[in-house]
């Protein structure tokens, strides 16, 4: 038996298992590969996205840095195999300068890139990042960094965009009609959450403030803002304006639905408000779709 140097990596390595690799009978230069991916024949079925997804990748959004959770795919021929993976990311990373820029602009320029290199048709992607801005309090203006969750979907074709949606998840304060109704004094408020999913128009120019735009329609609706940082002046403001403006979740979607029809680059939009209950042990929900 082979006395082993257990002092040495490779003797730790050996001890644990390790072997020499094998000499191999396959070819090791690229250009003597077998290509499967690009094989042809008759595959039997066109494949409308295949792809990578669950992707995390940095992003900017905003002014500041972020993560984004990436979806990206390319539309398969009936006579191809399969596509080329790597060049996904080799497209991306064709935008990354410290994080690729969450916006339509650099979305369709990735996919005008990734389609190109692919040979296809279409080429699709979804982006899903944490929006970071300052957000001062209502009085005493000190700010502090707050969030809202932000969706970027798009499609492209050799005839241009096809698809184009703008998504927002934003957190609100609720407080609610009946409670304040039937108290002698006080009334139950709790958190809410506001999602809506934009169909953008494909040909209008999307503002440039178009997210702050979203997120203060979302907001302003609600019975009262979430701030981070809340001073005593603040607190009693935040609080006040919430009995000013009593919501069930029934008030807040159709005011919100209201905004959103009034944007000249929106087509439609999913709309979905859901409040976490606070006498209730289970949540309360409201849920619309619309189509200009």
């Amino acid at each position: 038996m082979e006395e082993l140097d257990l002092t040495t990596r490779e003797g730790r390595f050996r001890h644990f298992g390790s072997v020499d690799p094998i000499e191999g009978m396959k070819p090791v230069e690229k250009e003597m590969m077998v290509d499967l991916q690009s094989s042809k024949k008759d595959f039997l079925f066109e494949v409308d996205s295949v792809g990578i997804n669950n992707l995390s990748y940095p992003v900017v959004i905003g002014d500041y840095q972020s993560v984004g959770t990436f979806e990206l795919a390319t539309s398969l021929r009936k006579n191809e195999k399969g596509i080329n993976m790597s060049r996904i990311l080799e497209s991306l990373e064709t935008e990354n300068n410290g994080g690729v820029p969450l916006e339509f602009n650099t979305l369709q320029t990735v996919l005008e890139i990734l389609r190109a290199r692919m040979h296809q048709e279409e080429a699709e992607m979804t982006a899903d990042g944490k929006w970071y801005f300052s957000k001062p309090s209502p009085h005493t203006q000190l700010a502090g960094m707050a969030h809202a969750d932000v969706k970027y979907s798009m499609r492209i074709s050799d005839s241009g965009v096809e698809h184009k949606q703008l998504g927002m998840t934003a957190m609100v304060t609720t407080l609610c009609p009946c409670s304040k109704e039937i108290s002698e004094y006080s009334a139950h408020n709790q958190r809410g959450y506001v999602k809506v999913l934009l169909d953008i128009d494909p040909e209008a120019e999307l503002p440039e403030d178009h997210k702050e735009q979203l997120y203060e329609i979302l907001e302003i609706n609600a019975s009262s803002q979430l701030y981070p940082i809340l001073k005593r002046t603040d607190e009693k403001m935040v609080t006040e304006r919430a009995y000013e403006n009593p919501r069930f979740v029934e008030d807040l979607i159709r005011l919100i639905a209201y905004d959103l029809v009034e944007l000249d680059w929106v087509k439609g939009f999913e709309l979905e408000c859901r409040n976490e209950e606070s006498i209730h042990q289970h949540d309360a929900f409201s849920r619309m779709s619309y189509q200009k």
